[in-house]
C-alpha cells in the first residue's frame, strides 16, 4: 500500500468534508483516435483496446497498449492537497519549518491571515484528509451518470441536474477545449472512502 498526493479545489474539499464526494475524475493522457476502451492489465496498469486488429496494426508505432494509473491501485491511499495558508509571521518560512497549529485551510472559510499557498505546494505532513481508493475504472467523461455526478459532490436543483453542474465545473477546472466536456476525454474514475479527516 502506498500513499500518493491528489489535488482538490476548495469546493471539492468542502464536499469531501461534508461526506458528499466519494468519486473524482482525472484526465487519462491518451487521446489516440483508434482507442475504444481500456481493460485492467495488472494492479496499476490498463491496456488500451482498438477499433479492430487491422486498425491496431496500422497504428502499431503509436497505439497506447498500456497506460499506468498515476493514482495507484485499489487499497492505495491518497493524501489530499488543498489551498492553505499560515499565520502571517510564517509567510517567508519554508514549509518544513512551519508548526502544524499555524495552518489555515481555505475550505474552512475565509482566511484573514497569511499569504495564500497553492494546493500543489502542500507538504504531506500538512494534509488533513486521507482517502483510500475503493475502485478505479476508465471511461469517457460524458459517460458519467446522474448518480456518479452526485458522488462527485454535485447537488441538483430546479435549474440543473447534477450531471449538468458537473459538466460546468469540469470546464471551469479543465478548460473548454482539448480536455473540456465536449472533447469527451478518457478519464480515470476513482472511487474512494475517507480514512482520516472529513466524514469517515
Amino acid at each position: 500500500m502506498k500513499e500518493r498526493p491528489i489535488l482538490f479545489s476548495t469546493p471539492m474539499v468542502r464536499a469531501i468534508l461534508e461526506g458528499r464526494k466519494t468519486q473524482t475524475r482525472r484526465v487519462l493522457n491518451c487521446d489516440h483516435p483508434v482507442v475504444t476502451g481500456f481493460i485492467p492489465n495488472g494492479t496499476h496498469y490498463w491496456q488500451g483496446t482498438a477499433i479492430s486488429k487491422a486498425v491496431e496494426q496500422q497504428y502499431i508505432s503509436t497505439f497506447p497498449r498500456v497506460v499506468k494509473c498515476p493514482f495507484g491501485a485499489v487499497g492505495d491511499r491518497l493524501y489530499v492537497r488543498e489551498t492553505w495558508s499560515t499565520h502571517a509571521c510564517f509567510d517567508d518560512i519554508l514549509p518544513r519549518n512551519i508548526p502544524v497549529r499555524s495552518i489555515h485551510y481555505w475550505a474552512d472559510g475565509e482566511v484573514k491571515t497569511g499569504k495564500k499557498r497553492s494546493s500543489i505546494h502542500m507538504p504531506q505532513w500538512a494534509s488533513r484528509i486521507l482517502l483510500e481508493i475503493t475502485n478505479i475504472r476508465v471511461e469517457r467523461l460524458n459517460d458519467i451518470s446522474e448518480a456518479d455526478a452526485v458522488a462527485e459532490g454535485m447537488i441538483a436543483d430546479d435549474d440543473y441536474c447534477a450531471e449538468e453542474y458537473f459538466s460546468m465545473l469540469w470546464n471551469e477546472i479543465n478548460g473548454w477545449k482539448e480536455k473540456g466536456w465536449n472533447a469527451n476525454p478518457w478519464v480515470w474514475c476513482i472511487t474512494f472512502k475517507v480514512i482520516e479527516g472529513g466524514a469517515t
